[in-house]
């Protein structure tokens, strides 16, 4: 492997969100923020650039556009106009605002659940009615959207946030169901908010399938938001963007910064860049490292960590573990701290999900060995 995903690195007294939570005895697995040093591409990239001692506002570049849009072509077969692109200090901004300009007082905005808390809590910064739709665990381990309830709940318009690749679960929507909830938005002409800020991390040779890029119709009707922030780990720039095809929808969404979301580091931009037009044989790497340490953790859960199940992530490094079988007031709380390990805890991403906990994989192996010998041991004692 040419380059090293095992190697540590120490991250207290940097002002990282992850390691600043916690006391230095806790083991944190929480964000979805890898500990793993940025491609080397990109570091060179961001060092070259602070030759230049200027770090005024910046726009994005022609260069940084075409790195995008080709990347997007090569990836998904997309194809994406270098105008199409919106530039944004992240994609919590992005999809608020594209709330904010369309959906209206008496219509609701569809949230499967469990999802990103920022997601579930989008609506409620508008007024606006906000509709949880569980999805359908199924035999397999995979879960389903249901159809009913989505068209049900999308009467009159509004939108469907989706996440996909889907945080929590991992979950990669194949074409078949993508189309299905597509459809279903466009016959009752509500708009599709996706964010798909893990897509380039897919497993099992899954390919991650833009939701815009169904068909022309679809396009019109999505906004779909992406970064290079999750799957070349530099989310502390703070660079994402949108891409909305047609233009009217684009002009009123963008409208909607009202003030509130500013323009984007030049650092970010550049880093962005470089990610997608040199960084692909890291990102390859990556998502090898990435894959063994699903197949690991999967493992290691079902053998080491009884009363605890977890079904195979498809995509993403974050794993959604069921502890109902424990039979723990808290989970979250107990690993912390019975453990001291950090994980998100479940009530976070829906109301009905209290005895679940979310844990990233996004680590050297040792970390994640680690975490998993605490939480191992934290069980063991509690039987004791």
């Amino acid at each position: 492997m040419t380059f090293d995903f095992d190697q540590l690195f120490d991250r207290h007294h940097t002002g990282s969100t992850k390691w600043s939570r916690y006391p230095a005895d806790v083991l944190p697995m929480w964000v979805a923020d890898m500990d793993f040093a940025a491609p080397p591409v990109i570091i060179e990239a961001l060092q070259q650039r602070l030759l230049h001692p200027l770090l005024g506002y910046s726009v994005a570049q022609d260069n940084l556009r075409e790195a995008i849009v080709t990347d997007l072509w090569n990836k998904y077969s997309w194809q994406v106009k270098p105008q199409e692109l919106i530039f944004l200090p992240g994609v919590e901004s992005g999809f608020n605002m594209a709330l904010k300009a369309l959906v209206q007082a008496q219509q609701n905005v569809v949230v499967q659940v469990p999802n990103y808390p920022p997601l579930r809590h989008a609506p409620g910064h508008w007024g606006l009615n906000k509709v949880e739709l569980e999805f359908n665990a199924q035999a397999d381990g995979t879960y389903a959207t249901p159809l009913d309830a989505l068209r049900e709940s999308l009467k009159g318009g509004g939108a469907l946030l989706l996440s996909n690749p889907h945080n929590p679960l991992g979950k990669v929507f194949d074409r078949e169901e993508l189309q299905v909830v597509a459809d279903i938005c466009a016959a009752q002409d509500a708009w599709i908010i996706s964010d798909e800020i893990h897509a380039e991390l897919c497993f099992d040779g899954r390919v991650h399938i833009p939701t815009a890029s169904l068909s022309s119709e679809i396009s019109k009707r999505t906004i779909t938001l992406m970064s290079a922030s999750k799957a070349y780990n530099i989310a502390g720039l703070k660079t994402s963007f949108m891409i909305i095809q047609d233009a009217a929808l684009r002009e009123r969404v963008n409208h909607a910064r009202c003030g509130m979301v500013d323009s984007v580091n030049p650092l970010g931009m550049e880093a962005t860049r470089v990610a997608y037009s040199e960084a692909a044989p890291w990102l390859a790497e990556l998502k090898t490292y990435l894959q063994a340490n699903r197949d690991w953790l999967v493992n290691a859960v079902r053998t080491r960590l009884p009363g605890v199940s977890i079904n195979v992530p498809q995509g993403t490094y974050l794993a959604w573990l069921d502890c109902t079988a424990l039979d723990l007031p808290d989970p979250q709380r107990f690993f912390l701290e019975q453990g001291k390990v950090g994980l998100s805890a479940g009530l976070d991403f829906g109301d009905a999900h209290q005895q679940f906990v979310r844990l990233n994989f996004g680590c050297p192996r040792a970390l994640l060995e680690e975490g998993i010998a605490r939480m191992e041991r934290a069980l063991a004692n509690r039987n004791l």
